[in-house]
């Protein structure tokens, strides 16, 4: 691998899942320049930040959130659901904080998450064959030419649409509604409800924890930190001629920081080493992050490790496992061992999505509850035998009420899944499943973190 960087230096790489079917190359070039005039979505402080606190999670002293929408879509996008996802990290935050007696670092997939790598570039209906639907930021769903055919000027669109949903976050964070108390009382009325009434102990401590803290005089009033939170924004690199645009020279240090997201990830198809994608992410500053699927080995994990964090810096790279339920068990330990005796400074979380989708009988694209939980605890037990932190959780959720994965303390049917089936993309877990997954994973972690006070 070429030691010179650039922000343009993957264009010599192969480069895979963009796409090259643009119908007027000058204009998506224009586009691009257009783009490296914008100012930046974030800035390089608040990534160096991040980084920092992934530090924490690696060396054990803090839990990584990592959730939200599979894919952004222009549609879809309205302050209530940005609220509502916001909303949902938070709670699941504050349970997760509770039990694990950890700060939560919370990152959402946002303010970005347009682009999606599809198995097939074409797709056929009827005997009529089209280009695939590849996220918004790239075409359209709708099922005809226009639609499918790639339009340099949804880049835009999206740039300011991530804009305006970053402009909320800020203003949700820092304004008042993240108010620490506000965030328990909407969790309670799940915990209240049938669906989550076995929580009830769990929240119910909680409630005396606030009730003692109000009692001396810790309050939002008195301490203004309890309205305020850090949200962090991530999503996918996957369209590098975006990303190398929204890259910014930070003067004080000398350093790269792509300025989309405060951290971004390689998927699973285009973590090639000699590729694009690679070449592009080892030389940005930011927090990475690298899938990391079934097929994956420490021979082909470990060079990635090295191109990609050379200098081993804590909270530089995470490792989001993403095999499947069946198959967490057989390949994670490996992995695992691997790097700790290399001695790699890497976060661990798990996603478990991506390994766990299938398709229903009545052909609704759907991820079962169990399934999601089941491949959480692998995760967690591989993670505690190899003596390494279990440090996330990497999540599709929405805080919308749909019926795209089946299963959970709400008994989701296959029968249900077209009741409210709104995914552009991918199922996601809805709020009570989502909130339901993190009271299960804060007992996990309670009981480990019991366990390991108790042997010492």
């Amino acid at each position: 691998m070429s030691k010179r960087w650039t922000p343009e230096s993957w264009r010599n790489k192969p480069v895979l899942h963009m796409p090259t079917d643009y119908p007027d190359a000058a204009e998506l070039a224009r586009v691009e320049d257009e783009l490296r005039a914008m100012p930046p979505l974030v800035f390089a402080g608040e990534a160096r930040k991040l980084t920092s606190h992934l530090a924490q999670v690696e060396a054990g002293d803090a839990f990584l959130l990592q959730g939200g929408d599979c894919a952004e879509s222009f549609k879809e996008f309205s302050t209530d659901n940005i609220r509502d996802t916001f909303r949902l990290i938070l709670q699941m935050a504050v349970v997760l904080t509770f039990a694990g007696r950890k700060p939560v670092v919370k990152v959402g997939r946002i303010a970005g998450q347009f682009a999606k790598p599809r198995s097939s570039p074409v797709e056929e209906i009827g005997g009529v064959e089209l280009p695939s639907y590849r996220g918004d930021i790239i075409n359209g769903m709708g099922f005809t030419p226009e639609e499918r055919t790639p339009d340099p000027q949804r880049l835009i669109r999206a740039y300011n649409q991530s804009a305006s949903t970053l402009n909320l976050l800020r203003a949700f964070a820092g304004g008042g509604y993240a108010d620490l108390y506000n965030i328990h009382r909407w969790t309670l009325g799940f915990a209240d409800d049938g669906a989550g009434a076995a929580y009830r102990e769990l929240a119910d401590k909680i409630t005396e924890a606030l009730a003692f803290m109000e009692a001396v005089g810790v309050t939002p009033e008195t301490h203004p930190d309890l309205s305020r939170v850090e949200v962090f924004t991530s999503h996918e690199a996957l369209l590098l001629n975006v990303e190398s645009a929204l890259t910014r020279l930070d003067g004080s240090t000398g350093e790269w920081f792509d300025t989309s997201a405060h951290m971004l990830w390689i998927g699973e198809r285009t973590r090639q080493l000699d590729g694009a994608h690679i070449e592009f992410m080892r030389g940005i500053s930011n927090p990475i992050g690298v899938k990391c699927g079934p097929t994956m080995t420490a021979d082909d994990l470990l060079p990635l490790i090295d191109a990609l964090n050379p200098n081993n810096i804590p909270g530089r790279l995470t490792l989001i496992g993403r095999f499947g339920h069946d198959k967490a068990g057989d390949r994670l330990p490996g992995l695992m061992r691997a790097v700790k005796a290399a001695g790699k400074r890497v976060v661990w979380s798990i996603d478990p999505m991506h390994g766990n989708t299938l398709k229903a009988g009545n052909g609704y694209k759907t991820r079962p509850f169990d399934r999601v939980m089941g491949e959480v605890r692998t995760f967690i037990d591989v993670a505690e035998a190899e003596g390494v932190h279990p440090g996330g959780v990497h999540l599709e959720m929405t805080g919308q009420n749909v019926t795209e994965c089946i299963g959970g303390a709400q008994a989701v049917t296959e029968d249900d899944l077209s009741s409210r089936y709104h995914t552009h993309c991918d199922p996601r877990l809805n709020a009570d499943q989502a909130l339901e997954l993190a009271f299960l994973v804060a007992e996990r972690l309670k009981a480990g973190r019991q366990a390991r006070s108790e042997a010492a």
